[in-house]
């Protein structure tokens, strides 16, 4: 039976209820105020919250889903990220998470900039991001030509950016941060099959990037 969609974006039912657990253990255990950009229903910072017992502060554009988040986080503001991070505090967070976000984004890299203002001292950017050169992707696009957008997932209709591990490499030292974590993620969805990793090893490990659908990173500005 297919999922009712969500009134306000058409997007599937479960799509703003995603937990995404296993970006929690690039937070910082000793973070004690968090925000998390495109928070969604609360879901990933209300799991800092109870882990961390931090003060957890979200922003989303979707009213309806911003309103559920808002009972569960410190404080939900309603908008777009980049229009509205003048109304949060500066030096104030010790971690700021986008998860799946700043693909969405037509200028995510000024947005990175700003984020460096609402930092403590030892805060981190924590974000994780698609992987387009997820091998997926790459057959769909090499072997049968195909490039067609989704409500969800690498090809999601709304994303504007798309990233591969070594342009984040680049892009983060580029804004003024220190790169100190990149790991790829596997999902319940990534291919393991004898294939890919005989590939991997015949190409000296030039492909090992396309076994994952995400990078998780963790940057630190540069003082």
């Amino acid at each position: 039976m297919a999922e009712q969609n969500n009134n306000v974006s058409g997007r599937p039912a479960t799509y703003y209820k995603q937990r995404k657990q296993n970006m929690l253990k690039y937070v910082p255990p000793n973070a004690k105020r968090t925000l998390e950009l495109g928070c969604a229903e609360g879901n990933f910072s209300e799991l800092v919250k109870t882990s961390f017992g931090a003060e957890c502060w979200g922003i989303e554009i979707n009213p309806e889903v911003a309103q559920v988040a808002a009972a569960k986080l410190d404080r939900v503001i309603n908008g777009d990220a980049s229009g509205c991070l003048h109304e949060v505090p500066d030096n104030y967070f010790d971690c700021v998470i986008c998860n799946d976000v700043l693909e969405h984004l037509a200028d995510p890299y000024t947005l990175l900039v700003s984020l460096k203002e609402k930092l403590t001292a030892e805060g981190v950017v924590v974000a994780s991001f698609p992987n387009v050169r997820y091998c997926r992707n790459l057959f769909e696009l090499v072997v049968r030509g195909n490039w067609d957008y989704k409500d969800d997932g690498i090809l999601d209709r709304t994303h504007l950016r798309f990233f591969t591990c070594k342009s984040l490499v680049k892009m983060f030292p580029q804004l003024g941060y220190e790169l100190l974590t990149i790991e790829g993620l596997q999902s319940e969805h990534n291919i393991k099959t004898a294939a890919v990793r005989i590939l991997t090893l015949l190409f000296f490990n030039i492909f090992e990037d396309i076994r994952y659908d995400h990078f998780a990173c963790v940057a630190r500005p540069v003082s």
